[in-house]
């Protein structure tokens, strides 16, 4: 009987360790979406010399209007999350080139990234939307202006911020 008793427990544990993971909490759930669609934009519009597992994304500091509740340091780990888990996705480093650095190598770009509150508040029946701009800029080290540029537009749920 305790072997039983010990076969079921053991069996339990093993169960709860193999459940999937709990769902994202709302937030991280609208950050990661925004991410994916930013990264999936990222790797399939511009036209890249190199295969996407060849290039190096620098990441400079991401802008968030003060507009918005979400920091700038939790948008950026959603965004870099995004496109690290992009299939056969670009290498992404928290790291920018010294101004006057010499000669770069071509798989590197800067990706710049700004959320912009983009209008007042939207009262709904049932719930407040929050619309938002993101705007993305791909350059090459040393350059001032970006060679690619898009905008991508939405709401959040103000609930699930």
């Amino acid at each position: 009987m305790r072997r039983l008793a010990i076969l079921l427990l053991t069996l339990t544990l093993l169960t709860a360790c193999a459940s999937p993971p709990d769902r994202p909490t709302q937030l991280r759930q609208a950050l990661l979406g925004l991410g994916e669609d930013a990264s999936r934009l990222l790797m399939e519009e511009p036209a890249w010399e190199l295969e996407a597992r060849e290039i190096v994304l620098l990441l400079s500091s991401t802008e968030v209007d003060n507009a918005l509740p979400i920091g700038a340091e939790r948008f950026a780990e959603s965004l870099t999350r995004a496109l690290l888990a992009y299939p056969d996705g670009p290498q992404v480093i928290d790291w920018q080139p010294q101004t006057g650095q010499a000669a770069t190598p071509a798989g590197q770009w800067l990706l710049d990234a700004r959320l912009a509150a983009d209008g007042p508040e939207l009262r709904l029946s049932d719930r407040a939307l929050l619309p938002y701009r993101l705007e993305l800029g791909l350059r090459r080290p040393g350059d001032a202006r970006p060679r690619w540029e898009r905008t991508l537009s939405g709401a959040f749920d103000a609930d699930a911020l």
